[in-house]
């Protein structure tokens, strides 16, 4: 019986480590051409409208940093998280809850305006991603629960929580019917950043500020070096003085705060006010941006153009050729699996065994047959 094995290499190439995301791009591109191919469509005009047109213009740049936003806040937060080997898989969820905690203001006390508005909306954004994050957290280290499955799960429960309050206690009573909160006072509108050439916002700065600061504090500072350790070889860390479980609160809380923040910002933002539905999956995709950024902040602010990108071509394939803007999630998907495959092919190599073992036992069960006979 013939099987196939994955023996870790001795040695990784630090060449194909650092070309991996590229490599990874390029087979996406092939594959993306296959599936234009596929569905009777021209894959060169195909990706002319999918990644080239959707940038050509300046306001269309603007929209590209509007998108881009999200995924970079909050995949540098899972980047801290994935560094420390906790597996933080709600995002989404914790997007969810900074938008709703930090639209308290706004939508239950409309009269309240001032200097003051906007930064406490930010903060409570913060508090609202990082307290829901600390909820699986607390699950992993007193019950020792699995943080994938109750990050996820949790997930769906914001989701329906917000579905509940759009619809029932924070409804527009002017909204005609709609499931919509009011519209966001100007003090609780996040500024645009050039209001005369795109709708580009102050949110864009905070992820390229939390960028900055997450790489001085994976690299420069010693709560940095504790996350690496622990990631790596957690019984070393311990062996240091490290707490497993004070890492896995200041991980999950860091990256909920992150997504609370970008929760918020996308809110007052993009979208000024809540709706049953605020993110077309940035929690999930910016899993993608976090390993396709290799888990290093500034690549990951790359990574964050990179898949922003594929959000406007969805749109923009969907309206010039008639494509359902799903393919977007194909892309998304086909490029997550490219890079894990080549991680994969990076770290380990693969091994065909099971002939060589087969012709090795042959002999010993030649020998045996006899004694067998005699023993009956």
């Amino acid at each position: 019986m013939m099987r196939l094995e994955l023996v870790k290499r001795p040695q990784r190439s630090a060449l194909f480590s650092m070309l991996s995301p590229f490599i990874a791009f390029g087979l996406t591109i092939i594959a993306g051409a296959v599936l234009f191919a596929l569905l009777g469509v021209n894959p060169l005009n195909a990706f002319q409208i999918y990644f080239i047109e959707p940038i050509s213009q300046v306001w269309q740049l603007h929209e590209l940093a509007i998108k881009a936003a999200p995924l970079i806040l909050i995949a540098v937060g899972l980047s801290v998280c994935y560094k420390a080997n906790i597996w933080n898989i709600g995002a989404e969820g914790q997007f969810i809850f900074g938008a709703i905690f930090g639209s308290i203001i706004p939508v239950l006390f409309p009269q309240f305006e001032g200097p003051l508005v906007l930064p406490l909306m930010l903060l409570l954004g913060m508090v609202g991603g990082a307290a829901y994050a600390a909820i699986p957290a607390l699950l992993k280290t007193r019950f020792n629960t699995n943080e994938i499955l109750t990050s996820l799960m949790l997930v769906y429960v914001a989701q329906l929580f917000l579905d509940w309050l759009v619809r029932g206690p924070w409804r527009d009573p002017q909204g005609h019917g709609f499931p919509q909160t009011i519209q966001f006072g100007d003090a609780a509108v996040l500024p645009e950043l050039m209001p005369d050439a795109g709708r580009a916002n102050w949110g864009f700065v905070f992820a390229l500020v939390a960028a900055v600061l997450i790489w001085i504090l994976m690299g420069r500072m010693l709560k940095g070096f504790e996350v690496r350790v622990l990631g790596s070889s957690p019984r070393a860390g311990r062996f240091a003085g490290f707490g497993l479980n004070r890492m896995v609160f200041f991980a999950f809380l860091l990256s909920g705060a992150l997504a609370g923040l970008a929760g918020i910002s996308e809110v007052s933002g993009a979208i000024g006010q809540l709706q049953p539905v605020i993110s077309p999956g940035y929690g999930f995709t910016a899993i993608i941006v976090a390993f396709l950024g290799r888990l290093n902040p500034l690549g990951i602010v790359a990574a964050g153009l990179v898949l922003a990108l594929t959000y406007l071509g969805g749109e923009a394939v969907q309206s010039a050729l008639g494509i359902s803007d799903k393919v977007a999630r194909v892309f998304q998907g086909m490029l997550l699996f490219f890079v894990l495959g080549c991680d994969t092919l990076i770290h380990y190599r693969i091994r065909l065994i099971g002939l060589a073992l087969t012709k090795q036992e042959t002999p010993a069960k030649l020998e045996a047959a006899p004694k067998l006979k005699e023993a009956r």
